[in-house]
């Protein structure tokens, strides 16, 4: 795309073909059968030059002055000064977009390790996941030739209007911050429309989620994965015509309309999972639960797409032990406790059965800020019952509410003023504490160690 907002057009760096695959050839990428060359990479013109200075300029202050990692002030004044910067800077990249309301942080961090078992790999790997962070990790690192960026629903189609990925992947649907992103319906229509302005693109979908399914069933190059779907919650009524959902209790699901579940390309099983070609990848991974293994079945899927060899890709992905603070370990208050992110009723079921499969002490922590949604009515759609037996202390902006769902779920807990008091003087051990968005963000960002 030449630079049309100012400044002199931005020609090719060489009219030869070959050009387009320098970065491949120097790193040997070989992608797999149906992925298209990309577009080849253009000389910076002055706009852009001037747009990337300014963002890594104002990326630095933000990290230097303790404002911040630099990840949305950097794109966003980049974005300021040349609006068409994002479609500039994934030239001569193959970019692996993820999606979905839960999983999509660490998933992002998964396709990008298994990618770097190919050839050096950009990711926005703080979820900032709005087309401003995706220019500041771009802007990062302008040789790597492969992008695993995370993307928030609602702004695929922003994306996929600017330029088409690779590779899309699908992971999930479930409500979510209702008063922002509004019903899942919209969602998927969303989603839809985003994938019919990217026909090349190969999608990896979620083959158990209906409204996934909604969203993808008509793109012609799709992939499905299949890891059985924990929360049912959101895909008990037909996303195409609303008739209820038939569920098969070994998976399949169906609607009178038609629409039903795709046979899977791939399958998630309790040790590892089944690709394509039928082959058995053992998954020994280092993050927990049965939802990482799924979260990594669509990373190596990516992966495998874009030419990486499996069993690299999975020693990579592997390795991984906690994305953005998730699921690691850190120090508060003066001991050890192991952060678990939770945002909406689905993510709350997994981590809670995370957490009650050990003796584990537990910490809840929510709030009701703008980055969480105002509305905690969806306390009442979680399971907390699963805790019964289990001493529990509760924290946050909204604790007294989170008590009272603990009441009536025959749990009984310790209302405290903060994380802080919480921890002081529970029984040793290394306590659970699972946090909404910006309950998690605060307690990540004082950690020590």
């Amino acid at each position: 795309m030449p630079d049309t907002t100012g400044g002199s057009a931005e020609a090719p760096v060489n009219s030869d073909p070959a050009e387009s695959t320098a970065l491949d050839q120097r790193w040997h990428v070989v992608p797999g059968p149906g992925i298209p060359e990309p577009p080849a990479r253009r000389r910076a013109g002055p706009r852009t030059a001037a747009a990337i200075g300014a963002g890594r300029m104002a990326a630095w202050a933000s990290r230097r002055f303790g404002f911040g990692s630099g990840g949305m002030i950097g794109g966003r004044l980049a974005l300021t000064v040349q609006p068409n910067l994002l479609a500039e800077l994934v030239l001569g990249r193959r970019v692996v977009m993820v999606t979905g309301t839960n999983g999509k942080t660490t998933t992002t961090q998964m396709v990008a390790e298994a990618l770097r078992s190919q050839a050096p790999a950009v990711s926005n790997a703080t979820g900032a996941n709005m087309p401003d962070g995706h220019v500041a990790a771009l802007i990062g690192d302008r040789e790597a030739p492969f992008a695993a960026l995370e993307v928030d629903e609602l702004h695929l189609g922003q994306i996929t209007g600017e330029f088409e990925p690779a590779v899309i992947l699908l992971l999930n649907l479930s409500r979510d911050q209702l008063d922002r992103v509004g019903e899942i319906r919209t969602v998927v229509t969303s989603l839809r429309r985003a994938l019919e302005q990217a026909p090349g693109a190969r999608v990896v979908a979620n083959a158990d989620d209906p409204n996934i399914v909604q969203a993808a069933a008509d793109h012609p190059r799709t992939t499905w994965v299949s890891g059985g779907l924990r929360w049912r919650e959101d895909a008990l009524n037909c996303p195409r015509c609303g008739a209820s959902i038939e569920q098969d209790e070994r998976g399949p699901w169906s609607c009178r309309c038609g629409l039903s579940r795709p046979a899977p390309d791939w399958t998630v099983t309790e040790t590892g999972v089944f690709d394509a070609a039928g082959a058995h990848h053992r998954l020994a991974l280092a993050l927990p639960g049965h939802v990482n293994r799924v979260n990594a079945t669509f990373a190596l899927a990516a992966a495998l797409l874009l030419g990486c060899g499996g069993d690299a890709a999975l020693e990579h992905v592997s390795r991984i032990d906690q994305a953005a603070g998730r699921y690691g370990t850190v120090r508060v208050a003066g001991r050890s406790v192991r952060l678990l992110l939770a945002k909406n009723p689905a993510s709350w079921l997994e981590m809670l059965e995370l957490a009650a499969g050990h003796g584990r002490p537990l910490v809840l922590v929510v709030n009701s800020r703008e980055a969480d949604g105002y509305d905690v009515s969806w306390l009442w759609d979680v399971e907390f019952e699963v805790l019964r037996g289990r001493a529990v202390y509760v924290a946050g902006d909204r604790a007294l509410d989170l008590a009272v769902r603990l009441r009536y779920a025959g749990v009984q807990c310790w209302v405290k003023s903060d994380v802080d008091e919480a921890l002081v003087g529970m029984p040793d051990g290394v306590p659970d504490v699972i946090a909404n968005y910006t309950a998690f963000r605060d307690v990540f960002a004082r950690r020590r160690g």
